[in-house]
């Protein structure tokens, strides 16, 4: 630990309790206590100093845990266990982790998870552009209009925000792969309704350069050394501080509509 020690968020997010950012709406709840007193934000954790969550004594596990799911459908992706099928009941892991990010509740696929906050940080600050790719089934046939508009990016008006432009490509004539590197709220299914298509079925296929793959619904695996090799190097020069969504800022999106740029970015991943 630091020698003037860390943060209070910061603690509680490398102690695998959870992100940062819910780290702090716990401290401003009142459930966040060092050595007996209730903690508030910007609270420095010293060497020596118990803190508590819930009533419950923190220590910070110095195993990493990154594991991959697919999430079946119906599945919520939250730690919070008022929520009667959280992710974490379901999985039942021996050892505290959580989610990194969300996958709606009627979506399923690859779902990464972990007690490592720097990593969610990273991986999940919409200014570091990070990439997550889906399969996505919809209700009836796919016209070229509506790939087109797909990948040019979307005004969510209900959200005051236009999607960045993303790699869109027709599978078949219900079915396309889209690349996003944001995270809205149902983002895929509000672009689709912008065009009159209604989302079937929606699955998360890959997480940077963590693909899916053959791994069954429900079930879970350990991420790889090799992987996560590559993900550090991915995650390297990102920022782990919050930043400011951009609103469509088409200066720098090029660079995410080139299939070359794609691959070149990601060279672990398996052809589709």
């Amino acid at each position: 630990m630091e020698e003037n020690g860390v943060r209070i968020n910061k603690f509680l997010s490398e102690a695998g309790v959870c992100s940062r950012r819910e780290a702090d709406r716990q401290i401003e709840a009142g459930k966040v206590g060092i050595d007996g007193v209730t903690a508030k934000t910007g609270d420095r954790v010293l060497k020596g100093q118990t803190v508590t969550y819930n009533g419950q004594v923190v220590s910070k596990e110095e195993e990493m845990i990154l594991i991959a799911l697919n999430k079946p459908a119906g599945i919520v992706c939250t730690a919070e266990k008022r929520e009667k099928n959280n992710v974490i009941d379901y999985l039942n892991y021996p050892k505290r982790i959580y989610p990194i990010g969300r996958l709606d509740k009627d979506s399923e696929g690859l779902l990464l998870l972990t007690n490592n906050g720097e990593i969610v940080n990273k991986m999940m600050r919409s200014g570091n552009r990070h990439e997550k790719e889906y399969i996505v089934t919809v209700n009836k046939t796919i016209s070229d209009s509506f790939i087109r508009g797909l990948a040019g990016g979307v005004p969510l008006v209900e959200l005051g925000v236009t999607t960045r432009k993303c790699h869109v490509k027709k599978l078949s004539s219900k079915q396309f792969k889209i690349i996003l590197t944001q995270g809205y709220n149902r983002q895929i299914r509000r672009m689709c309704e912008y065009f009159g298509y209604r989302v079937v079925k929606l699955e998360r296929v890959r997480i940077m350069n963590i693909e899916l793959g053959d791994l069954p619904r429900g079930k879970y695996r350990a991420v790889t050394p090799l992987e996560y090799k590559g993900l550090k190097r991915l995650i390297a020069d990102s920022s782990n501080q919050p930043v400011m969504p951009d609103m469509n800022k088409n200066h720098s999106d090029k660079k995410h509509t080139d299939k070359k740029h794609t691959d070149k970015k990601y060279p672990d991943r398996r052809a589709k």
